[in-house]
């Protein structure tokens, strides 16, 4: 499931089409919104070196964490950051966001990789950064770039949610962005904002615990301590927005290592219900390939044999007397049928249910009824 989220973000978007975003949301119970950003953000990376991804570059918008955190992420992942500058930029927004340290200069270049940003507050001149360090890295023109953003819940600390939500819906328009992805913490949130960035999003990844207390409200030492318990696991659920306005709903478990986040499959109801009836099971519920021939070679009653005669078929209505006999009275009806057919005539001929049917009348069938 995660998988499919991270190929998503790695092909892109098509012509004409917003680019497709991934909402990852986590709560307290199940804290590890984290690892999942920095997985999706080590894929990506790594898709870009390989030249799998339809984006040429990465720009991340570090607002939670110093960007020199993130490069040394990616080294210990394997990930080879000596030619970093030719596809990732990183927009410093966590050394000074609000610009009280060093001057008034909303951007300020400090090294290759690294420019900081000094007004978080201002989202417009936030949108315009990320656009120039897409541009200075890929280029103009076709070429794409993925944009990430650490920590929705702090851009919403220092802005309205209609910002918020104006800068996420310019950047999956741009021609250039071919992805974007991003953290919110929704415990910090009322329901409205997590509704609106989820709503703006093709792609929602939620993390929960495995297992849901009895009582949320209750926050008693036992409930603590089960919380404590289930630390590093839990149940990892992605929505997925297709593009005929379906939403599919998959659910997989996660396990927290030292090396970072392993998810697992989790089997569905089906599969879990099929483990343990058929084992069983005292007969087979396949067909062999020649149980199967001999099904269908088996004639049905109602099925025609065709055997040269003429076809004869009684629908359990009688109108010709009794002494009469049937199969000659069906062949000389037949013969006429088709004489008449082939002279172009059409008739339609009514044989009664029986002898004993009354003709058609205008009258009440309802007279003899004492009514």
């Amino acid at each position: 499931m995660a998988e499919t989220m991270c190929r998503a973000l790695r092909d892109g978007s098509l012509e004409g089409e917003h680019a497709p975003a991934l909402t990852i949301k986590d709560t307290i119970r199940a804290a590890f919104g984290v690892e999942v950003f920095d997985h999706v953000l080590c894929y990506m990376a790594s898709t870009i070196l390989a030249q799998k991804s339809q984006s040429s570059g990465l720009v991340l918008v570090a607002l939670d964490r110093s960007p020199s955190l993130y490069l040394n992420l990616l080294k210990s992942r394997g990930i080879d950051a000596s030619d970093s500058y030719k596809w990732i930029r990183v927009l410093d927004c966590y050394t000074d966001p609000l610009g009280w340290k060093e001057g008034a200069n909303v951007l300020s270049r400090r090294e290759s990789l690294e420019t900081l940003f000094k007004d978080v507050s201002d989202l417009d001149k936030l949108f315009d950064a990320v656009i120039q360090l897409g541009r200075g890295m890929v280029g103009q023109g076709k070429v794409r770039f993925c944009v990430a953003i650490d920590s929705a819940s702090l851009m919403l600390r220092h802005a309205s949610l209609s910002s918020v939500g104006s800068l996420i819906n310019n950047l999956r328009s741009h021609d250039q962005v071919s992805s974007i992805f991003w953290l919110i913490h929704s415990d910090l949130h009322e329901i409205r904002a997590t509704s609106v960035l989820e709503y703006m999003s093709s792609m929602v990844g939620s993390l929960e615990p495995i297992f849901q207390s009895s009582n949320e409200q209750r926050r008693n030492s036992e409930n603590l301590l089960s919380i404590e318990n289930d630390t590093r696991e839990g149940k990892f659920i992605v929505r997925l927005k297709r593009r005929n306005g379906r939403v599919k709903v998959m659910c997989e478990e996660f396990h927290v290592e030292e090396t970072g986040i392993k998810f697992l499959a989790v089997p569905s109801e089906n599969e879990m219900v099929n483990q343990q009836i058929l084992p069983k099971l005292q007969f087979n519920l396949q067909l062999s390939e020649k149980e199967r021939n001999e099904k269908e070679n088996v004639v049905l009653p109602f099925e025609h044999q065709g055997n040269g005669q003429t076809i004869q078929i009684y629908d359990g209505r009688r109108s010709l007397p009794l002494n009469q006999n049937d199969s000659t009275t069906s062949v000389s009806v037949l013969e006429k049928l088709q004489a008449e057919s082939a002279q172009g005539k059409g008739e339609i001929h009514y044989l009664r249910d029986s002898d004993d049917e009354l003709p058609d009348s205008d009258e009440d069938p309802d007279d003899d009824l004492d009514i």
